[in-house]
C-alpha cells in the first residue's frame, strides 16, 4: 500500500524524486510558484515516473493564498485550477512534506541583508504549511530548511520558536531538541557536499508521539557514515569542457571523445581574466602549494586581478579530496564559488555537476534558462537525502498501517 503526499514549496522537485525512488509513495499534488521549477516537475514525473494530469496535479501558484490553492483559482498570473481539495478527491492525505523558501533564515542571506532579513516576508511562509497541515490532517509531515533557522529571530522571537507553537496550536508535535536531533549534514549520509539542512518530522500528538518523533531521528542516523563522500564522484565520466582559443564567440569548448554528451552540461561564459585565475587556483590546490587556501590571500587575489575591495573572498575551488561546499541558489548569479578542480578546464561548473553534486540522477532534465537550471539545483533537497527521509518514514508509517489494520479486523 502506497503512502499519498503533497509536496509543498516543491521546487523542481528533489524532495518528491527520492520519494517516488522508493516506489512506496504515491504523489497527489505538489505546489511551487516558479515556472521553470513547476515545468521541471511535470516532465520529470511523466517522463520518468509515467505520471498521467500532471498539468492538474502540478500548481503554480502562491502557496500564500492558501484559501485559493485549496478551493481552485482563475488567475491572470497563475492561471486555473480546480483546488487541491478537488484534485486530491477521496483520497487520504497520508504525509506532507516542504520546506519554505531558505533565504530569509540563512546566515549568508542575513550577513548580506541591511537589516539581518528582519523584514524579509518569507520569515513568515511556514504558515501556509502550516494552514495546510492542519486543513488535511496527515499523520506526518516533514519540513525541511537551512541550518541558518536554528538561530534566526525575526522580530526577535526566535523562528523556531514560533514554527513549534503554530504547530503545537493544531494538535502536532516535534522534537524538543531541532539542533540535536535535526541537523543534519549531508556529506555524511551519501551525498558528495557539506550540506548541513534541518529536518523538523511531526506527527499527531498522541500518548506515543515523542517516541514516534525519536524513532524517525534515531532510524535516520543509522545510515549515517563514518566519513564524508568527496566530491570527485560528481565529476566521473563527464565530458571535459576546455579553454576554447580559437572560437572568440565561446570560452569554452566540449570534446566529446567518444562519450555521449549528458544533458545540462553546457559551460558557462567566462572572460579571459577569470580563466587565468580558475587556472591558478586549481592548479594551486592540486600542485600542493596550497598559496590561496586562506580568505586573506583570496582576497588579496581578487583585490589585484580586478582593482575592487571587497569583505569576503569570491573564489572557491571544489577539492576532490572533500566533499563540495554547499550548491546555493545564488550559483545562479555567478559560479566564482564552485570552480571545476582541474585546472586544465579553468572554468566554473555546469549545472549537470551541480546536480551530480546534489545527486540528482543524469536522466533528470532540468528546463528554463540556465539560471533558471542553477536556482533550482541550489534550493533543491539531494534526492538521494530524500529518499533517505522516505524510506525512514515509511518504515514509521507502515507499521503504523499494519496496527490500523489489526485494530479494524478485532473490531469487525
Amino acid at each position: 500500500m502506497k503512502i499519498s503526499v503533497i509536496d509543498l514549496f516543491s521546487g523542481c522537485g528533489g524532495l518528491t524524486d527520492g520519494f517516488m525512488q522508493t516506489g512506496d509513495f504515491n504523489t497527489l499534488a505538489a505546489v511551487d510558484w516558479e515556472f521553470a521549477t513547476v515545468n521541471t516537475l511535470k516532465n520529470r514525473l511523466s517522463s520518468k515516473w509515467q505520471y498521467s494530469s500532471v498539468d492538474e496535479k502540478i500548481i503554480h501558484f502562491d502557496i500564500q493564498r492558501t484559501k485559493e490553492l485549496i478551493h481552485g483559482f482563475d488567475d491572470i498570473r497563475y492561471g486555473e485550477s480546480e483546488g487541491l481539495d478537488k484534485i486530491i478527491g477521496d483520497n487520504n492525505v497520508d504525509l506532507i512534506v516542504g520546506g519554505p523558501p531558505c533565504q530569509a533564515y540563512s546566515i549568508a542571506g542575513r550577513v548580506r541583508d541591511n537589516n539581518g532579513m528582519q523584514d524579509d516576508y518569507r520569515n513568515f511562509l511556514f504558515e501556509s504549511y502550516v494552514d495546510l497541515v492542519n486543513h488535511y490532517k496527515p499523520r506526518a509531515f516533514v519540513f525541511e530548511n537551512v541550518e541558518g533557522i536554528l538561530s534566526a529571530k525575526p522580530g526577535g522571537i526566535p523562528i523556531l520558536k514560533r514554527i513549534k507553537k503554530a504547530f503545537n496550536e493544531i494538535g502536532y508535535d516535534i522534537t524538543d531538541n531541532l539542533r540535536e536531533n535535526a541537523l543534519f549534514d549531508t556529506s555524511y549520509f551519501g551525498v558528495p557536499q557539506k550540506r548541513k539542512r534541518v529536518i523538523i518530522f511531526g506527527v499527531p500528538r498522541n500518548s506515543e508521539s515523542k517516541n514516534v518523533i525519536d524513532s524517525f531521528y534515531k532510524r535516520m542516523q543509522l545510515s549515517r557514515n563514518d566519513e564524508p563522500l568527496n566530491s570527485k564522484i560528481a565529476f566521473i565520466n563527464l565530458p571535459k569542457i576546455y579553454p576554447d582559443k580559437k572560437n572568440p564567440k565561446h570560452s569554452h569548448s566540449i570534446k566529446l571523445n567518444r562519450i555521449p554528451l549528458v544533458s545540462n552540461h553546457e559551460p558557462r561564459m567566462h572572460n579571459e581574466r577569470d580563466i587565468e585565475i580558475f587556472k591558478l587556483l586549481a592548479e594551486d590546490i592540486r600542485s600542493g602549494q596550497n598559496k590561496y587556501i586562506s580568505s586573506k590571500a583570496l582576497i588579496e587575489l581578487y583585490k589585484e586581478k580586478t582593482g575592487k575591495d571587497s569583505k569576503f573572498h569570491k573564489y572557491h575551488v571544489i577539492r576532490e579530496d572533500k566533499p563540495s561546499n554547499t550548491i546555493p541558489a545564488h550559483l545562479y548569479k555567478d559560479g566564482l564559488r564552485h570552480i571545476h578542480p582541474d585546472p586544465k578546464q579553468a572554468r566554473s561548473i555546469t549545472v549537470r555537476e551541480a546536480a551530480r553534486i546534489q545527486t540528482f540522477d543524469d536522466d533528470f532534465e532540468f528546463l528554463g534558462s540556465r539560471g533558471d537550471q542553477y536556482k533550482m539545483i541550489g534550493n533543491a533537497v539531494p534526492p538521494l537525502f530524500s529518499k533517505l527521509i522516505a524510506e525512514t518514514v515509511y518504515s514509521i508509517l507502515s507499521v503504523n498501517i499494519k496496527e490500523t489494520k489489526s485494530i479494524l479486523k478485532l473490531e469487525a
